[in-house]
């Protein structure tokens, strides 16, 4: 018999290079791989066109999403985590020395005002250093995946024929958020970043998610066994990547892979899926987006996975 073909976008990463490479398959079906080579971009074409069965998705698009009634739902599978503290970058030859300096300024974000690092960086701001967000007028190099979305008045785009960059280097933006750049002038607003990210997670168990997995709704109401499927697939390739990485066999391990190491050196699972587990830094998300105005109302933790994955944790 011929299995299902679930047309998939995800990007190959350690904990999920099992799944790419076919050495976990899904019980009962078969990943059809689609490249994508920036990932942004499969966010937008599965948001704006329902293009794929299976796709890696940014948290916080898909809350939004979620609330625009796109037909897919998540399965608790987070396949990118990290710590946003040195997200916030300014210009060493201006004047902001600390993240209250912000307040009366622009900062830019790179692409849309909800993009998932965006989001955290601006909790931190709020939540570690004071920082009233409603006082920053906050510049968008991009647009936003969800087309319905309405950003809060003190959003705006930028001009025709600039950048973030530029404007950061000339000092009308203060600071700028997740931006890609080799301009050594340019540094993080929050000194030694990495370690007050580890200290704000082992204070209040702060470890941000940036990236799920959805499948499109239709999917799951045709094949009902294909969420669990999903989600046992990914959850193998997981406990794999992290036999090799608790025995030091990753080769050429990348920014992400010596955060989860030192994670996992710590005790803790860099990479927990399931509900439960997550629970606390989901609730803290949908609450940040709620005040940073991206979601209009909070929504109920378990409402935003399949049902059938609720139970499921690895």
């Amino acid at each position: 018999m011929s299995r299902q073909i679930l047309k998939t976008v995800t990007r190959t990463q350690g904990v999920n290079a099992a799944v790419t490479d076919g050495t976990v398959l899904p019980v009962g079906f078969e990943f059809g791989f689609v490249d994508v080579p920036v990932l942004a971009q499969a966010f937008r074409r599965m948001v704006r066109t329902l293009e794929f069965d299976v796709c890696e998705m940014a948290l916080t698009t898909y809350l939004c999403a979620r609330e625009h009634n796109i037909r897919f739902t998540a399965l608790p599978i987070f396949l990118v985590r990290a710590f946003h503290h040195g997200a916030i970058v300014c210009n060493t030859n201006k004047c902001v020395r600390e993240p209250k300096d912000l307040e009366g300024q622009r900062v830019g974000v790179n692409r849309g005002y909800t993009v998932t690092t965006g989001v955290w960086a601006r909790s931190v701001l709020q939540d570690e250093y004071g920082v009233n967000l409603s006082k920053i007028t906050w510049v968008l190099s991009g647009d936003e995946h969800v087309e319905a979305y309405e950003p809060p008045p003190n959003v705006m785009s930028i001009e025709s024929g600039e950048t973030i960059e530029g404007l950061l280097g000339t000092g009308e933006i203060a600071a700028a958020v997740n931006i890609p750049t080799d301009n050594t002038e340019f540094q993080p607003l929050i000194t030694n970043p990495q370690d007050k990210g580890i200290a704000a997670f082992r204070r209040d168990g702060h470890y941000p998610i940036n990236h799920l997995v959805v499948v499109r709704d239709d999917v799951l109401d045709a094949f009902p066994d294909v969420a669990v499927s999903v989600f046992n697939a990914f959850a193998a390739a997981k406990h794999m990547y992290l036999e090799k990485l608790g025995e030091g066999l990753i080769n050429q391990p990348t920014s992400a892979d010596k955060l989860y190491a030192r994670m996992l050196e710590m005790g803790s699972d860099p990479l927990p899926y399931g509900v439960e587990p997550n629970r606390g830094v989901l609730e803290s998300l949908v609450a940040h987006a709620t005040t940073q105005q991206i979601l209009r109302k909070p929504v109920e933790i378990e409402s935003l996975f399949v049902p059938s994955t609720l139970e499921l944790i690895a």
